[in-house]
């Protein structure tokens, strides 16, 4: 039994376009091509595809999901493997949905808040391969120990520190201000500062980091919940910033 990509793209909830762009990359093949070149799946592609997916939900790379097909040829062995990822995922997530209850419970009774509750289940170290692939383990690892020795309010502060960074490129962006302009890059400034806690400032790692908020949008919704636009609008201003005042 086989199934064309416009099928699969529909059951999948994903485009004909993503699917061809997987098949340019080597990570799903189609089983045949036919006369009208169209592209055709059977079932061993469905199940590839499955797998694709749900490391794309847990924030893999394309590179590195390609990487760990290739490391699991045995089907069954692999879907136990992203079985335990998928009961672990839920797990964090009931966590986290347990941790959210607690503080509108709290909140609305105007009972004080516990840190290790209200970030009961938010788990910085989902994104340690990636930034691995991107950085090098070296920065991972120093951002690792730097986070871990933070205390919760600590943590804390330091997600406000970035909240109120977007917020204030947000504004800036609505009123009408250039990313190039002076307002403008003493908040890049300051958003440079905040990242000097976890990296090495260069120009390089800087106008990368802004080139990602646009690129990425699980990094860039960060800053597009303040106004369409505003993640372009911080690449913009970090990218003059780190021109203008770093160096490699």
């Amino acid at each position: 039994m086989e199934w064309s990509i416009q099928e699969i793209a529909r059951r999948a909830g994903t485009t004909s376009r993503t699917l061809r762009h997987y098949g340019d990359l080597g990570l799903l093949v189609p089983s045949r091509t036919g006369a009208n070149g169209y592209r055709y799946y059977d079932q061993d592609a469905l199940v590839r595809l499955q797998r694709i997916l749900l490391l794309r939900g847990l924030g893999l790379s394309l590179p590195a999901i390609k990487d760990v097909l290739e490391g699991q040829r045995d089907t069954s062995v692999a879907l136990r493997a992203h079985l335990r990822l998928l009961e672990q995922e839920r797990e964090r997530i009931g966590r986290q949905i347990a941790s959210v209850r607690t503080t509108l419970h709290r909140t609305e009774e105007g009972e004080g808040l516990m840190a290790e509750e209200v970030f009961d289940g938010f788990d910085h170290t989902v994104h340690e391969q990636e930034v691995t692939e991107r950085w090098g383990q070296e920065a991972y690892e120093r951002s690792d120990r730097w986070w871990r020795g933070l205390s919760p309010d600590g943590r804390a502060g330091f997600q406000g520190a970035h909240d109120a960074i977007a917020r204030d490129y947000g504004e800036a962006r609505a009123v009408g201000l250039e990313p190039g302009g002076d307002e403008v890059q003493d908040i890049a400034r300051r958003h440079c500062e905040w990242l000097s806690a976890t990296a090495e400032v260069t120009r390089s790692y800087v106008t990368g980091i802004g080139a990602m908020y646009v690129a990425d949008p699980r990094f860039g919704k960060n800053y597009d919940r303040h106004g369409d636009g505003t993640a372009v609008f911080v690449r913009d201003a970090l990218t003059t910033y780190a021109r203008r005042r770093l160096s490699d």
